[in-house]
């Protein structure tokens, strides 16, 4: 019986398209796939089929989220005692990390409903600005017009200057250049876009030889701006006629936006709303500024050297090492350069990861012990030192 009605349906439907015009039968000739198919599909035994799916999947989904919360508790509660222990400044050992494997579910699917469900408008994503969004920012918020290099040579030098001028090797600086650009980024690539894959969109604020966030150009001018200017002032003093003038006038600038990265707590949170506003997009347009852009790349990694030997930790770091300060942040970056040789062959790199972040990083599960996780940066870093951007980056030097 049921059928039946379901031939007689698509029957009214074949004659109403004989009927209708040409471009309604291929409107038509649409639905009539979809509503011969969904007709088909749910039936009472495909409807039970599913529920019964569905039961099984929220069951195994349901025990792997208890194992997973255990697992990821039991790593933030790690992390605040090797924390504490730093303050106090005990030493760690191994069994002060967890020393197995997040859950990775492997369970069944979540089946597809065979009955019409409501429709939701996709959710929109939050708008990543652009090069073009930072200097329309810098003109309306600081009237401010970045310098930019007549070539990406010009910039790498300037870069190669700075970074010798901070202590920063060459190795150092080329080897991070590479892992974080590919061996080939220019002075304003921002991470996602590309000009070789046409429609490519940003997936993040990072732009530059060391990729810096909004976020890190707010953080860097707050804290290291006085350095900043310092340099910027020097170089003035070096110049004379228009070119003395337009340095001054571009030191002007800095300082406001000095003051105005200083006008909230140091701390990330704050600083990463404040880089979320027009002001912050234009202070960020200072990475594109041949004087000030190269500061600043020099300016992420020298305070992570810093940091470290403040911390202590006098040896020298090797590009991997400083890379994982740069990628994971100082403070976590030095748990794992800190680490013997001995625990980093045992120790996951989950430690040193939030679980939403570690389940979307395919590079941190694979190599998932940090002896794995430097290994392969370093294959990646001697793979893409041997591009030409970045053995044009080397002979800078």
């Amino acid at each position: 019986m049921q059928s039946r009605a379901i031939r007689r349906c698509i029957q009214i439907v074949v004659c109403a398209l004989l009927l209708a015009p040409s471009a309604a039968v291929f409107g038509g000739a649409r639905f009539l796939v979809t509503a011969g198919v969904m007709a088909q599909a749910a039936t009472p035994a495909a409807v039970a089929d599913y529920r019964r799916k569905l039961r099984a999947y929220q069951e195994a989904r349901a025990a792997f989220e208890e194992e997973a919360g255990v697992y990821w508790n039991a790593i933030a509660d790690k992390r605040r005692v090797r924390n504490a222990k730093r303050r106090n400044h005990e030493p760690v050992t191994l069994d002060d990390y967890v020393l197995t494997q997040p859950p990775l579910y492997d369970g069944p699917g979540r089946p597809v409903n065979p009955e019409p469900e409501e429709e939701h408008p996709p959710r929109q994503r939050k708008y990543i600005p652009v090069v073009a969004d930072l200097l329309k920012a810098a003109a309306e918020q600081f009237r401010f017009v970045p310098q930019r290099p007549r070539t990406e040579a010009d910039f790498k030098r300037a870069y190669a200057r700075v970074a010798r001028s901070c202590g920063l090797t060459k190795e150092q600086a080329v080897r991070v250049y590479s892992f974080e650009t590919g061996g080939n980024g220019n002075h304003d690539m921002q991470s996602g876009l590309s000009a070789s894959r046409p429609g490519s969109r940003a997936i993040s604020t990072a732009i530059g030889y060391n990729q810096l966030l909004t976020t890190n150009s707010v953080e860097l001018l707050a804290e290291q701006g006085h350095d900043i200017l310092r340099a910027l002032g020097e170089k003035a003093s070096r110049l004379s006629g228009s070119q003395r003038a337009a340095m001054e006038r571009k030191i002007a600038v800095v300082k406001r936006m000095v003051v105005y990265t200083r006008s909230v707590p140091d701390t990330w949170s704050a600083h990463e709303k404040l880089a979320d506003t027009p002001k912050g997009w234009a202070i960020h347009s200072l990475v594109l500024d041949i004087d000030v852009g190269p500061l600043l790349q020099a300016h992420k990694l020298l305070t992570s050297i810093i940091f470290a030997r403040s911390k202590g930790y006098m040896r020298p770091l090797t590009a991997a090492e400083l890379e994982m300060m740069n990628l994971t942040g100082d403070g976590t970056g030095l748990d794992m350069v800190t680490m013997p040789q001995a625990l980093r062959e045992r120790v996951p790199t989950s430690n040193f990861f939030q679980r939403r972040g570690y389940e979307r990083n395919p590079v941190a599960i694979r190599n998932n012990t940090v002896a794995k996780l430097l290994a392969v940066t370093d294959v990646r870093m001697d793979s893409n030192s041997a591009k030409p951007g970045a053995r044009e980056l080397a002979a800078a030097f």
